[in-house]
C-alpha cells in the first residue's frame, strides 16, 4: 500500500512541504480537527493566479497564495481516529487513481453563487469521486451534489452579491498534473482559513523524495 508522507504541523503553509523530509507523525493539538482532502496548483499556476488584477471592491476579501487549492472531499470536525483511517483511506485512492491526473482550469474566473469568485478546474472529478466513495463514513457525509472543482480567490461579506461586480471576472487557462493528495487541517481565523498539511499522498507514477 502507499504510504503517506507525514509533517509536523506549523513552519510555513502547505506548499511549503512539498519537498521537505518526512519527520514522522504529525502533532494533534487537540482531540478535534476540522479536516479536508486537497489538491494544490502548481507553482507556475500559483505565479498566474497571484498575477491577476485585484480590483477594489468594497466588502470583498481576496483569497492569498498559500490558501489556493481543489477541495475533493469536507470532514468537517473530525478526531484523532478518524483523520488514522482518512489516511489509510487516502492511501487507497492514489493506488486507484492509475496515475496523476491533469487539471484543467480555465477559461476565467466565474462566479459561484452570490459570495464566491472562483476559478474552475475540471479532470479531477473521477478522483474526487473515488476519494468520496471511500470515505463516505467519515465526518461529515459527502454532498449529494456533483462535484465541481474550483479555487476559491475571493469571497464577499454577508450580503454582497457579487454578481453585481463583473469588472472581478478574468480569462485565465492552465492546466498541471497533480501530484498528490493531501489531508489537510484548517484553522478558522478573523482574517481568513490557514492551512496545515497533515500527510501527503502522492500518485504512484511519480518520483518520490
Amino acid at each position: 500500500m502507499a504510504q503517506g508522507r507525514r509533517w509536523l504541523k506549523g513552519g510555513g503553509g502547505p506548499t511549503a512541504t512539498h519537498g521537505r523530509k518526512p519527520l514522522g507523525r504529525p502533532l494533534y493539538r487537540g482531540p478535534v480537527m476540522r479536516c479536508f482532502v486537497a489538491m494544490w496548483p502548481a507553482p507556475d499556476v500559483v505565479e498566474a493566479l497571484e498575477a491577476l488584477p485585484r480590483p477594489e471592491t468594497p466588502r470583498l476579501r481576496w483569497s492569498s497564495r498559500d490558501q489556493w487549492h481543489v477541495t475533493l472531499r469536507f470532514f468537517g470536525d473530525i478526531d484523532a481516529q478518524a483523520v488514522t483511517d482518512a489516511s489509510a483511506v487516502l492511501a487507497r485512492a492514489v493506488e486507484r487513481a492509475g496515475g496523476a491526473p491533469l487539471a484543467n482550469g480555465g477559461p476565467g474566473t466565474r462566479f459561484l453563487g452570490a459570495g464566491l469568485l472562483v476559478w474552475p478546474v475540471e479532470g479531477l472529478a473521477e478522483v474526487a469521486n473515488q476519494v468520496e466513495r471511500l470515505t463516505a463514513t467519515i465526518g461529515k457525509p459527502p454532498p449529494s451534489r456533483s462535484f465541481y472543482g474550483h479555487v476559491t480567490l475571493a469571497r464577499g461579506r454577508q450580503g454582497v452579491d457579487l454578481r453585481r461586480a463583473p469588472h472581478l471576472l478574468t480569462p485565465l487557462a492552465l492546466s498541471w498534473t497533480a501530484t498528490s493528495l493531501t489531508l489537510v487541517e484548517t484553522e478558522l481565523h478573523s482574517d481568513g482559513a490557514r492551512y496545515r498539511v497533515l500527510e501527503e499522498f502522492p500518485f504512484p507514477d511519480l518520483p518520490r523524495s
